[in-house]
């Protein structure tokens, strides 16, 4: 049983400034907490709408005006596939991600969307040498040169779509995927493939960290199971990028 925060603890929060994206983890394994989160966001509301609107002084409001950043959001996006390769799509290998099968379908018509927008396709495959120290504690996979390597047919990538290969979890660990990323101008990375809990989630973080808007689409993701998927998700769901990219002076 989960233990419940209360409405009392939630306003503290709130009144307190908890920005939303912490309360929405907070509160991601209890209905009845959220429910109660947007009842009171609702009654802060109204008692918003009651209250006289204070005019700021006129000095304070041109100096708020003239320094406030221009809102804009990512315009260079990037598709990534991650680690769908044989090895861990079919029935039977030693690191099967079962559900991964399953999210092919929307995982493909993500690459159809960014050929036809002219969105850059990146596939970041999992890649081992024979001799790699990574065998000591997970089962042969991903040996370079091997079926198990290869991207899975169904989606195999096309002229003009970019692979990386990586060693480890994160796609940026001793790869060239950031070299690339900095190549194409990317702001943002839409994050598809597998599994959630493990590359995706390291390399979603890494991306943040280094200023990317991360998306992933919940359709086009798979873990090992619905839990690891969900505790990924909601946990990312909880960051935002430092120094967004997108701020930054264009290239």
């Amino acid at each position: 049983m989960v233990d419940r925060l209360g409405r009392e603890r939630l306003l503290e929060l709130t009144l307190a400034g908890t920005p939303d994206r912490a309360l929405a983890s907070l509160v991601a394994a209890s209905p009845e907490d959220a429910a109660d989160l947007a009842a009171l966001r609702e009654d802060l509301a109204r008692l918003g709408h009651a209250a006289p609107p204070v005019e700021p002084p006129k000095r304070l409001r041109e100096r708020l005006l003239a320094t406030r950043p221009r809102p804009r959001g990512p315009r260079r996006p990037v598709l990534v596939v991650l680690d769908m390769i044989n090895d861990y799509l079919t029935p039977g290998r030693p690191l099967e991600v079962p559900r991964a099968r399953d999210v092919v379908p929307a995982v493909k018509e993500r690459i159809t969307w960014a050929h036809e927008k002219n969105v850059p396709v990146i596939y970041v495959c999992d890649t081992h040498e024979p001799d790699d120290e990574d065998f000591r504690d997970w089962p042969r996979h991903a040996v370079a040169g091997t079926e198990g390597a290869e991207v899975w047919p169904a989606i195999a990538p096309s002229p003009g779509d970019h692979l990386v290969h990586k060693r480890t979890y994160s796609a940026f660990t001793g790869s060239a995927f950031g070299p690339l990323l900095d190549d194409l101008h990317a702001d943002q990375i839409i994050l598809t493939g597998c599994a959630t809990e493990i590359g995706m989630f390291a390399t979603a973080k890494d991306a943040l960290e280094r200023g990317f808007v991360v998306t992933i689409p919940p359709d086009c993701q798979a873990g090992m199971s619905p839990v690891a998927e969900h505790v990924a998700l909601v946990t990312l769901a909880a960051l935002v990028p430092f120094e967004p990219r997108y701020l930054r002076a264009a290239p």
